[in-house]
């Protein structure tokens, strides 16, 4: 087949999965959002039957200018329509698209009759709701009735849906679409993210051997409360374990982060995302990652960052809802969850302190994570499925037109 797979955001998994697809024999290519900052996957590269394309170039993304950005991201999916129909796919596969890309992509590929597949990573109208609801801003509930409809409207209109979790199904039958949903969870590249020794050349560079490190490494929105991680490290010096508290970030909560460090005096190292092949070693370089998740987020949002957390084989703290779904993954680690709050801080911290106090643990913790990536993360069988979902709607779709 000849397959395009667009992935908004460039994470590592989606990269790794159109490698595969395309060692398959398939003809793939595979395009991202450079306008989007966040940690990128591997997308450099052409090989055989696989190339690697971009859109949004020319575009800087403003995302608390909300009039501009809804401009913005229409723009990109009229685009990345646009670079579809160039490609002349047999199949599309579509994911991360903030909803207005998404509308404006699945408009023009419904005129064109080419067919393509969801892959459902977050229900954005959910999410809305809950911010409104949490009085995070009233606005948002309008915002939620307009891109909830646009969400439901674009599910509509594709061929399939893959979702992350069983959990979505019950959205999917509120709108009509789940005779065509497959859950599929979410991965992280085992071969690409490997558990490395906790002095290395990164840590070395940031002055970070022999220092007690805390570390969060991935994308930060304010909706998060991102002053929970400086919180979370004034608690630990509170109790007598001072430790740096490191930060890899682009974008609004870098501001937050600096102010409230300073305001509490708390040690901090702050750096932009880095390389995708140093992310071994940024993780490496953490006595104790750290995973922020906000509670509206609940069962419909899986943080990639957990997957490459258990990847690299560290204990992981995991400051997010109970019922996420990423939740489970860490308490079968052996790792700690624990709500997203100031009020359970205290507990947290007790529970870092416990890690740092006791390396053997510290290693057991992080063999355990390994190990179950190692589990969950198996590449083949994912793919496959994927690339059975491909086939059946490239197939439907060559029959209905003859």
């Amino acid at each position: 087949m000849r397959i395009f797979v667009h992935d908004y955001s460039g994470h590592p998994f989606q990269a790794q999965l159109s490698r595969e697809l395309a060692r398959r024999g398939h003809d793939v290519v595979h395009s991202t959002c450079r306008a989007y900052v966040s940690g990128k996957g591997n997308l450099a590269g052409d090989s055989a039957g696989l190339r690697f394309v971009t859109i949004g170039d020319s575009i800087r993304l403003r995302k608390e200018a909300y009039f501009r950005r809804l401009a913005q991201e229409t723009r990109l999916g009229l685009e990345l329509a646009r670079q579809v129909v160039r490609e002349k796919p047999d199949v599309a596969l579509l994911s991360n698209l903030p909803i207005p890309v998404l509308v404006a992509t699945a408009a023009v590929l419904r005129r064109l009759g080419i067919p393509w597949v969801l892959w459902h990573q977050d229900v954005t109208a959910v999410a809305l709701k809950s911010f409104a609801a949490g009085d995070v801003a009233r606005s948002m509930g309008i915002a939620a009735k307009v891109f909830g409809a646009g969400e439901k409207w674009s599910a509509r209109q594709a061929a399939a849906i893959i979702v992350i979790a069983d959990s979505f199904v019950q959205v999917h039958k509120q709108w009509g679409t789940a005779d065509k949903v497959t859950a599929i969870p979410n991965w992280a590249p085992l071969d690409e993210i490997v558990p490395v020794p906790r002095a290395n050349a990164w840590s070395t560079e940031h002055g970070l051997d022999g220092v007690r490190t805390v570390l969060y490494s991935g994308t930060l929105g304010l909706k998060h409360h991102p002053a929970l991680l400086v919180q979370l490290a004034e608690r630990l010096r509170e109790r007598g374990v001072p430790v740096r508290l490191v930060v890899v970030n682009d974008g609004p909560a870098v501001p937050v982060l600096r102010e409230t460090a300073a305001a509490r005096g708390v040690d901090m190292t702050l750096l932009p995302f880095q390389p995708y092949e140093r992310l071994p070693e940024v993780l490496g370089s953490g006595d104790v990652l750290v995973v922020l998740l906000a509670p509206e987020a609940g069962q419909f949002s899986v943080p990639s960052k957990t997957l490459s957390y258990l990847c690299a084989g560290r204990p992981v703290l995991g400051l997010m809802p109970p019922d996420n779904l990423a939740a489970r993954l860490l308490h079968q680690s052996g790792s700690a969850v624990f709500p997203p709050e100031e009020a359970t801080l205290d507990e947290a911290a007790a529970w870092v302190e416990e890690i740092l106090a006791d390396p053997a643990r510290a290693e057991q913790l992080g063999k355990e994570s390994r190990a179950l990536a190692e589990r969950e993360f198996a590449l083949e069988g994912c793919a496959s499925r994927f690339e059975e979902i491909l086939r059946q709607v490239s197939e439907d779709t060559y029959r209905s037109r003859r």
